[in-house]
This record gives structure tokens, sequence and C-alpha cells, in this order.
């Protein structure tokens, strides 16, 4: 539940950015927190520790001191960032919350201010989206915005004695709980402890997982990338991660088979336009024939179904073939509303390489559904400031060994450099990926510049904002802390035009490379207030969940001073004018996120316009343009007799209008049916189109 957490699965989105008041959410119809004489609450004493892991590297820590309030200390850091967050929680005698205090600030750097206090028969609240009050009618539990994991005890002792574990809560929405396992742990002094594991769902896409011990007290937190453990009990982290994934799959094979469909006949999808990227334009009205995972052929359109077939009607929408998300950090949470989103294809840019390894192979062998996955090689260097993806290395012969063995496994594309990394062996890694057949991307590392990259023989870089420090920052600043971010500031003041700049852009078209900018990140990070709406969410803001309507309005950066915002708004339009420019003179451009595609990756493909793009150019580029740079414009990228059936309808021409491409009705992906009307309630979503109609041929349907 807290921010860090709910950015590693999604993100999503994740990243999400109201009121919750001002939500237009339903009324909740739960009952107010009534905890059991029986079940009376026990008030803590004492003090409690927990260690987090990433990946089984410790990151950070959480400290818990009880009496007559409860104070919690909470700090990690990973990639020379982390969320800091100190709580003040005071209990009524039920055990709920009567005032709660959390300052600090989070991930990127906002600053968190965060209250709520009952007083009377009235609660009362501010945190990033403003200030509410409600009168405690239908619910008196507060959802803290900003918490630590240790929010998830507080809710579950009120949910576990509640009628079917679930409650209304404040600012809106209701809370579900859910018991999954019970299972003996062990400690490092050997002793064992029995826990039971739980999902927390109603505010957020996925359901958080913790386990409590025998006592009812927090044990851990976690997901298949993170875990928050007592202190003690630091070996078991692994298993509850890997118990976390597996939950999560669990879900979404149960929430997959009520929405895959899988019909025993050929489809035909009758009635539709289909987006030619060769043209960049739209066919008469046609229809498609799949057969099996296959196109089989695109014909004119029928007047009557053959009983051979499934007829869906397309009415007059548009099909586009499925979309590549270039810069994803793949896992479960996210796969399934890619898809619903049209994006079939992921590049995978920097991973747990056995997490990775697990949701592949789920996907491919159908557990899953999900996008088809292409590799990049994560490789960083030792620092107090590493990631803790993929491959650590300390000495240039380490490098050179990991670049081998991501050669050796024969499924990734390329290898991508990191912060950390020591620009002095960057040149070697290149000669060897290079002899190995693999391409190189990545960051440009700290204390160098991208001239040192490019001219060391990267094919790619990763984030503008990589490429801009090389102009405003001095030698000896570091990019492996928030500078690289907080520099960002400074980009209003380069010239597009000075003989720095232009070497750089130039360099890069001169040797055809490419440049995966990520803006809609960097639109999120640069334009993102507390208290508006960021700018990427607008349009489909309404449809999410509440938590995720919350966080909408909140900042991503720290804006201290009314200069910074001015600051951060003009180094957006210096990215756009920036990006434009790489263009104009023939650098390749790369879409994707880092905010795990989906809705994100269509703000992405939006901000595309405003570099000089036309719609049409944009899917071109998301669509036949990025199949052809991973070597695979032969079988995907566009709707063609003989290409795999990875496509979706809209009912709009997205040619003329690129945001029609949020109101996706249907997906083809792997030869299956999906319709985004039935996955989106599955995850809290208000669908954005009602589904196709199918015809005829249906009793098939599986």
């Amino acid at each position: 539940m807290n921010s860090q957490a709910r950015r590693s699965t999604a993100l999503v989105l994740i990243f999400a950015v109201l009121s919750l008041a001002a939500c237009g959410q339903p009324e909740p119809s739960s009952p107010v927190v009534a905890v059991p004489e029986e079940a009376a609450f026990a008030r803590p004493a004492g003090t409690e520790a927990f260690t987090a892991l990433i990946s089984g590297t410790r990151v950070g820590q959480m400290e818990v001191q009880h009496g007559d309030v409860t104070e919690v200390g909470y700090e990690y850091r990973n990639n020379g960032r982390g969320p800091s967050v100190e709580e003040v929680i005071e209990f009524t005698d039920e055990g709920v919350p009567r005032s709660w205090r959390i300052t600090g600030a989070t991930t990127f750097g906002n600053i968190i201010e965060e209250q709520f206090e009952v007083q009377g028969g009235q609660a009362s609240w501010t945190d990033t989206t403003g200030s509410s009050a409600s009168d405690l009618a239908e619910a008196n539990l507060y959802v803290a915005q900003e918490s630590s994991p240790y929010a998830l005890w507080v809710y579950a002792r009120l949910l576990l004695a509640a009628e079917e574990n679930t409650l209304a809560v404040l600012p809106a929405g209701e809370l579900k709980l859910e018991a999954i396992d019970t299972l003996d742990v062990t400690g490092s002094d050997g002793a064992s402890t029995a826990i039971t594991t739980y999902a927390l769902s109603g505010i957020d896409l996925n359901p958080s997982y913790f386990a409590l011990d025998e006592d009812g007290m927090l044990f851990a937190s976690m997901n298949e990338r993170f875990a928050l453990v007592r202190t003690g009990f630091e070996q078991e982290e692994q298993r509850l991660r890997d118990l976390a994934a597996e939950y999560a799959t669990r879900r979404f094979e149960s929430i997959q088979e009520q929405v895959t469909r899988v019909f025993d006949k050929p489809v035909r999808i009758n009635n539709v336009r289909v987006f030619d990227p060769s043209s960049l334009s739209l066919t008469d009205p046609v229809s498609v024939l799949v057969t099996d995972n296959q196109i089989a052929s695109v014909d004119e359109v029928v007047e009557t179904a053959d009983t051979n077939e499934i007829l869906i009607d397309g009415a007059g929408g548009t099909l586009v073939a499925g979309m590549y998300e270039m810069h994803a950090h793949a896992g479960q949470g996210s796969a399934l509303l890619n898809i619903a989103a049209g994006v079939t294809s992921f590049r995978d840019m920097g991973n747990n390489n056995a997490v990775l390894d697990d949701l592949i192979s789920k996907i491919e062998s159908g557990r899953l559904v999900g996008p088809r996955i292409h590799r990049s090689g994560f490789i960083e260097g030792r620092s107090p400031f590493n990631s803790n993806s993929g491959i650590l290395v300390s000495t240039q012969e380490e490098a050179l060994d990991a670049v081998r063995w991501y050669a050796d496994q024969g499924d990734f594309h390329q290898i991508k450099i990191y912060n950390s990394m020591n620009p002095e062996w960057v040149p070697a890694m290149v000669t060897e990926a290079h002899a190995r057949g693999m391409r190189v991307a990545g960051h440009v590392p700290a204390f160098s510049n991208a001239d040192a990259m490019i001219a060391a023989g990267y094919d790619e870089l990763t984030h503008i904002n990589q490429v801009m420090l090389g102009w405003v920052l001095a030698p000896d600043e570091d990019t492996r802390t928030l500078l690289r971010l907080t520099a960002m500031k400074r980009f209003p003041g380069i010239d597009i035009n000075s003989p720095a700049v232009q070497q750089t852009i130039s360099s890069m078209a001169e040797r055809s490379m490419g440049i995966d900018p990520t803006l809609a990140i960097h639109e999120n990070l640069m334009l993102s207030r507390n208290g508006e709406v960021a700018p990427g969410m607008v349009d489909y803001i309404d449809h999410m969940p509440v938590g995720i309507q919350r966080n909408a309005r909140t900042a991503r950066s720290e804006i201290a001073t009314p200069e910074d915002d001015i600051a951060y708004r003009l180094g957006f339009a210096k990215i756009l004018e920036t990006v434009r420019e790489m263009r104009d003179q023939g650098v390749i451009i790369i879409p994707g996120t880092d905010l795990g595609g989906s809705f994100s990756y269509h703000r992405e493909l939006e901000l595309y316009q405003e570099v000089g793009m036309t719609a049409a150019e944009v899917l071109k580029m998301a669509t036949l343009d990025m199949a052809t740079y991973l070597g695979e414009g032969d079988r995907l990228g566009s709707i063609e007799p003989g290409k795999l059936a990875d496509f979706f309808l809209i009912p709009g021409d997205p040619t003329s209008d690129l945001k029609a491409i949020k109101t996706i009705s249907m997906v083809v992906k792997d030869g299956n049916v999906y319709f985004p009307s039935d996955i989106y309630p599955e995850f809290g979503i208000r669908p954005f189109t009602p589904a196709p109609m199918i015809v005829s041929g249906a009793e098939g349907v599986e």
C-alpha cells in the first residue's frame, strides 16, 4: 500500500498522480468498523523491526515503536532513491486510528505532509490532493496515501473483525481482506513461527500481499521483487516473494479464465478498415479472417455469416496491429492490462533475471496472458547507489563476463548499461557485445556524457534526460542520485542550436542511433502537481479505482518554489524541442514509457505529436517500425495474410484522432480474443467502450 510498492507493481501505470470526495464514486455501503468485544483492541507494546530487501539485497528498514502512540520509521534506497517516511498513529480503544500523521519524502522527492484526525463525529484529512472532511457515518477507517507498509497491519486487524472481512473506508471505496495460506517460517536462530498470508484489495489495481504472525502482528509485506520482513527472518525473503508471485499468478489465471475467448472455428472480423503503416492510411472496409494464430486473409466485407466461421461485427471501426512498449520492466501486474490496451509486445529494459524467466515461462506456456517479451541484459556497476537488477559487477573483467553470460543465454537481443558502471569499461563491453551479435543501449554512466557513450559505440541511448544532462552538468556532478532528475530544472537554458548540442545530435544521426526518450515519465516527473490531475491521466482518470484517482493529483518531484514550477515546465518544453530536433536529423525514435505501459503507453504516443509527428506516423512507429527494429517485421507490425494475429479494434479513426486508441473494444493476441470491457472491471476500472457484437458461430466459445 505504500507509494513505492504501488509503483513496483505497476506502475503501470503506475504512476498515477484527486480529491476522493470529488471522484464521483458511489457511496460506500459496507458497515462502519465495529470490533466485537472478544476482538477488542490489544494495544501493542515494545518495538518491532523489519528489513527491506530487493532481490535478496538489504536496501532499508522499518522500525515501529509502540506506546501511547505508535511511531513508525521507514526508509530504503535502491538505484539512488527511495521513500523516507515517519508516522505517528494514535488509536482509539477499538483500534481505529484517531489521528495519523505522515511526513517525509516520496521516492522521487515529493514532500509528504499528510494528516488525518477525528474530532467529535467528524474526520478530516490533508494529503497531496488537498484537504477534505467527512461525517463518521458510513466509514471511519482512513486509508493513508503515503504510509509505510505498517498500514497493512492497521487495516488488517480491523478487517479481520468485520463482516465478510470488508469495510467502507475514507476517503472513499472499500477494503477487502482474504486469507490465503498458513505456513511455518524459520528465523536465523533456528526458531520457527506460524504465519498467515493475506491479500488486501479494493483501492488499487492489484492486491497487496502480506503476512501476520500467530499473534496477529505484521510479519512481512511482499511482492515478486520486494519484501519487507521481520528482522531475523531475512532468510525467508525469497520464499515470501515466490509466494506473492504465485498468489498473483493464481489471481490472473482466474481472471483469464473468465475473459479469454477461445473459438473452435476461424474468426472473421467484418466491416473494418485496416491501418496500413506503409501508406499511413486506412483501407476501404474489409473483413479479416484469423485461423488459429495467423491472419489467413483480408477479404471484402461479407453480407452473411459462414457457418464454419465466427463472425464479429467491426461496425466500421479500425483494426491496428499490436503495439510495442519499448521500455518495459515487465511484471505480472501489468501483463493483462497491456493486452487490453493493445500492447502485445514488450521490450524489457532490465529486471530480476529469475523473475523475468518465470514470467516469460508462464506467458509462453499459456498460464498467463501477456505481451511477448524481448529481453535486455541489465549490467550495473557496484556502488552505494547501484540498482539491484540484472548483474552487478565490480571490475571490467566481471563486466565482460556479464556480457558473455547474456550472449550465451541466446534470448537477450541487447545489453543495457546503467548509472553506476565505470565509463572506462564501456568501450570493451560494447566491443564484446557487438562481437557476440548483441546491441548496446543504456543510461550514460555517472561522471561521463552522451558524447563519450556515442564514441564508445552505443546503438541506442535510454531516456532523453540522460543525453541532455551532458549539456548542463559539471564533470564532477553525480547522476547516480536524484540529481539526474532534479537537474532537469536546468534544461530551459539549453540552446538547441549550440555547437555542443548539435554535435551530440548529429553524431547520433550519423551513426543511425536510436533514442528511447520515455516522454511520458518525464512529463509525469516534471508536470505533475499536488492537487492537479497529471496531464497524462486527464482522459482516463475518472475510470480508475479510487486509489489511482487519488494519486493522480500527486506531484512526483519536489516543487519547492514557484521558480521550480516554472523551470520544470520550461524544461519539459525543452525536452520536446530536443526530441523534435533529433527526429528531424534522422535519429531513430523508440517509444517506451518506463511506467508500465498500458494507459501510459497511449499517452507516450500522444506526446510524439508534439514533436511534429502525425497520428499515422506515430502508429507506424508503434507497430511496424518497432517490429522491424526488433527483427520481426516479417511476422508482426501490420495486418497482412501470413502474419501473426496480433491486433486491436477501435470504433474511431486513429489516423485523424490518435486518442481513439484509448477506446479499444477488442484485442486479438496469439489468435485468442479479448474484450477490454470484460477485463477492466476485474481491476476496478470502468470500461471505455462496449464490446463488439459476435454475430454468429459463438457456440464454440470457451
